[in-house]
């Protein structure tokens, strides 16, 4: 199984590797089965390397910590350097990165540290600091102590619920798919103390919203209207920071990417993409 040096990375890869290649970043506390293999296959299909890991913490990369350990004693900073120890390890000297939530975050400060390494950003559902306007949830506490443990069944009925929950809504998310999914990350690795520490990481991450001002790289900004997690207002502000930006916000869509809104996400890839490799051109 490909994993990076110390710290161990997992990733895997999909399409032809001469091809410009997409990194897809995961959120908090998800594992790289969070972006669906029909996604990953749609992208291929427009001839793109695909290329997706597990962050730090979670799924079948290295941990941080014990049990009972809720901080890592990392930063989004060596989270971020993880996105270009994956394509160290695969011998790509550049690469369009494509984050969701923390992942974004973390694509942000890849693009920050290491501008060289970036083509392209797609900034999803994300945002660039912890301005006030843009946090919808509360500081969550329970991520701030030892977590519970739930047994598998029970993280099969919570996943299903959840995303019941969702019933009624212009894009719901898909139940049967989202509960396979939360099953198969507790197969893979289930380590809820793993988003603690990510989290930890998260509430000490700097400012970057400036920093973007300095990045000259094109970007998709995709925001959903109706996010009860972190307000679409981020989406405006940092595709007014970046210099060459597409702003995409889509009202009906909450926190998580919908199969509904694949064809604007994947359009708006492939242009940042083409962008990316005409620069280099």
């Amino acid at each position: 199984m490909p994993f990076t040096p110390d710290p161990a990375i997992f990733y895997d890869t999909a399409g032809d590797p001469s091809a410009p290649t997409v990194v897809l970043i995961a959120g908090g506390g998800a594992q790289l089965i969070a972006w669906h293999v029909d996604f990953v296959s749609a992208l291929v299909g427009r001839g793109l390397h695909v290329v997706r890991f597990d962050n730090r913490d979670v799924g079948l990369s290295a941990r941080f910590g014990g049990p009972d350990d809720i901080d890592g004693g990392y930063g989004l900073e060596e989270m971020g350097d993880d996105v270009i120890r994956v394509l160290d390890d695969l011998g790509i000297d550049a690469a369009h990165l494509v984050g969701h939530s923390m992942g974004g975050m973390m694509a942000q400060m890849a693009a920050i540290r290491h501008p060289q390494r970036v083509r392209s950003l797609g900034l999803l559902s994300t945002i660039p600091g912890r301005d006030p306007r843009y946090i919808l949830h509360d500081e969550r506490p329970e991520l701030m102590r030892e977590p519970v443990r739930y047994s598998r069944d029970e993280v099969r009925a919570g996943a299903r619920a959840f995303a019941a929950s969702t019933a009624g809504e212009r894009y719901p998310l898909d139940v049967e798919w989202n509960t396979w999914a939360a099953v198969e990350a507790f197969d893979r690795g289930y380590a809820p103390e793993g988003f603690s520490r990510q989290w930890s990481a998260l509430l000490r991450a700097p400012e970057r919203l400036e920093a973007l001002r300095a990045l000259d790289v094109p970007a998709l900004v995709f925001h959903g209207r109706d996010d009860d997690v972190l307000h679409w207002s981020a989406a405006v502000d940092m595709a007014e920071a970046l210099r060459s930006a597409e702003v995409q916000v889509h009202p009906g869509m909450g926190h998580f990417i919908v199969p509904e809104l694949w064809p604007e996400l994947i359009a708006g890839i492939e242009r940042a993409v083409e962008a990316g490799e005409a620069r280099r051109a």
